[in-house]
């Protein structure tokens, strides 16, 4: 562990830093701080929009992040408040992306066109779970595959294709730049990515799933897409094993050399941006309900596991959301937990029979890597990924304290974070300041929910919820079901109601219960009158007798294996384009 005293990169600087990394600092007017974009681990300044998007990952390693989290204009509230969810997200993104790269008129279209496949008219509904106790729940799953990363790949697709447009005007054959996606996935990032990137032109979309281990509705809706740019590669593994391929493809050299590799999950900027909308489109919709009493705060549930959703959360309440506290919700996978209960960030792995639960069935995965089974299989993780983000701020707020200037304090916050994740790979694990927890407590709170809390949850909400108190897509004869993802929000939800009385609180669902069928039919089995299929959606009647295509990996193949399917398909479909 490092001294938490002393911050590995904290030093007072001989001379003036200079950018360096993927590009030189902007010399023009065109880019205010918060659209140019650095990387947290500080190789990377002054890069654009359009190529934080398509790099996805910085060379460094790092994450992407805008040099300056912008302000609300002025008088926002009393502009925003009765804006459609496509119009806010105009607004709010226009913020972060200068009009020399996309156009307004572009990225109104673009927006648009992103959120014309919902289902709901609201885009992101909020209803009421407990008026009495102000708890509300955003609803995220009304995109085409029913999940909360509908919001941002259909927006990311699209701006994938926008550019590509343009950079290949004019352009014909070999000359065009193609992009060529490659993802792992446990379930429902593969199928919002095959949903958002399904005919695209210029586009190959590889998503890579562990064989027999994602549930059969998330296989059937990735394999049943017959596009032709979609590619399914069903591995003999794990989904760590699918995630390891991926990995090494990105850092292949002779792949890099003739293919150009993008990323969908969310580790891409785009998608984190995408998600900023729908806290402040609940906190309108909020305010204008006969519940809400101004003089009460608010505060965001977020069940997570790799921290991108609520991340989401933190730039919203950075920009100026009057949101009290965002609230931390992790199954029992709870390194997030632990963090903000001790400062200490810290691998937590389990093998043999303490490792073992879930449902496979609904996706869950055995993992040779300690992380263990949960009935909330998207949140099972042995690290975050995105909280590098998040460490990334806390670190340049602790520099900041020497006094120095702000290119100073952003180089030794991406110091800080480069050695933390070089302890984090190398010994497990890394301690924080007592200072930067401290300014970490000032923003959220968290909470740990188990498998057994889960089910009780999905329990609770069915049975002492009529359909008079719910109108949405998972109301039933009973109540309201929970998928178990969104059931740790609201379980944790309950838990800060009792420390905060009469605090709005707005849990996020992340998922439609149909997603995670098995889950939600071991809690509610013995419900009176419970029958799954008063909210089975119809787009998943019948879904899984389609006309599949799919790939299999065996065990054997490698990610050498993978990568010659990978060139060997991407060639094949530009021969098919001459």
């Amino acid at each position: 562990m490092a001294d938490s005293k002393t911050p590995v990169g904290l030093a007072v600087p001989t001379r003036k830093p200079a950018p360096a990394g993927d590009a030189e600092e902007p010399k023009d007017t065109t880019h205010t701080p918060s659209q140019r974009y650095l990387s947290t681990r500080g190789g990377s300044y002054g890069l654009s929009f359009e190529e934080v998007v398509l790099k996805g990952l910085a060379s460094d390693g790092g994450l992407f992040i805008p040099e300056e989290v912008p302000s609300l204009p002025r008088d926002w509230e009393s502009n925003w408040q009765n804006l459609s969810f496509s119009d806010l997200a105009f607004e709010i993104l226009s913020l972060y992306i200068s009009p020399s790269e996309i156009p307004p008129q572009d990225l109104k279209e673009i927006i648009d066109r992103s959120y014309s496949t919902f289902r709901a008219p609201e885009t992101t509904p909020l209803v009421t779970l407990n008026e009495k106790d102000n708890l509300y729940l955003l609803e995220l799953f009304h995109g085409p595959t029913f999940a909360f990363k509908d919001i941002a790949l259909q927006f990311l697709g699209n701006l994938f294709e926008y550019f590509l447009v343009r950079r290949n005007k004019g352009k014909t054959g070999r000359d065009r730049h193609h992009l060529t996606v490659v993802g792992a996935t446990s379930g429902d990032t593969g199928s919002a990515a095959i949903y958002g990137l399904r005919g695209k032109k210029d586009i190959s979309v590889f998503i890579l799933h562990p064989q027999g281990r994602v549930s059969p509705i998330q296989e059937a809706q990735m394999t049943t897409v017959l596009d032709a740019n979609v590619h399914n590669l069903a591995v003999e593994g794990t989904f760590d094993d699918c995630q390891d391929i991926v990995k090494a493809l990105f850092a292949d050299p002779k792949i890099n050399e003739t293919l150009k590799l993008g990323a969908v999950n969310s580790i891409n900027w785009a998608r984190i941006l995408a998600q900023t909308t729908y806290y402040f489109h609940a906190y309108f919709t909020l305010t204008k309900s006969p519940a809400y009493k101004a003089d009460h705060k608010v505060r965001f549930v977020v069940p997570t596991g790799n921290f991108g959703d609520i991340l989401a959360g933190y730039f919203a309440k950075r920009m100026g959301l009057p949101s009290e506290k965002l609230v931390v919700a992790t199954n029992e996978n709870d390194i997030l937990d632990r963090f903000w209960k001790t400062g200490n960030y810290v691998k937590k792995a389990v093998h043999g029979a303490a490792a073992e639960g879930g449902i496979p069935a609904d996706g869950a995965k055995a993992h040779e890597d300690g992380v263990k089974e949960t009935l909330s299989p998207a949140m099972d993780i042995l690290v975050s990924s995105n909280f590098e983000r998040l460490l990334w701020f806390l670190a340049c707020e602790f520099a900041a304290e020497a006094g120095m200037d702000d290119e100073w304090n952003k180089k030794q916050a991406g110091q800080e974070v480069d050695a933390w994740l070089k302890q984090l790979k190398t010994k497990g694990g890394f301690e924080v300041h007592a200072d930067m927890l401290k300014f970490a407590k000032r923003d959220f709170e968290s909470e740990r929910i188990s498998d057994v809390q889960t089910l009780e949850t999905i329990k609770k909400f069915y049975s002492s919820l009529s359909t008079n108190d719910v109108t949405n897509g998972s109301a039933s004869k009973g109540g309201y079901i929970l998928d178990p993802h969104s059931a740790i929000g609201v379980a944790a939800s309950l838990r800060s109601i009792q420390r905060t009385p009469g605090v709005h609180h707005i849990s996020l669902a992340t998922a439609h219960p149909a997603k995670f069928a098995n889950a939600v039919d071991l809690a509610l089995k013995d419900e009176e009158g419970f029958s799954f299929s008063t909210v089975l959606p119809e787009e998943f009647v019948g879904l899984e007798q389609k006309e599949r295509r799919v790939t299999a990996v065996p065990r054997g193949a490698g990610w050498e294996g993978v990568r010659k399917i990978v060139e060997d398909e991407v060639e094949a479909e530009l021969e098919g384009s001459r």
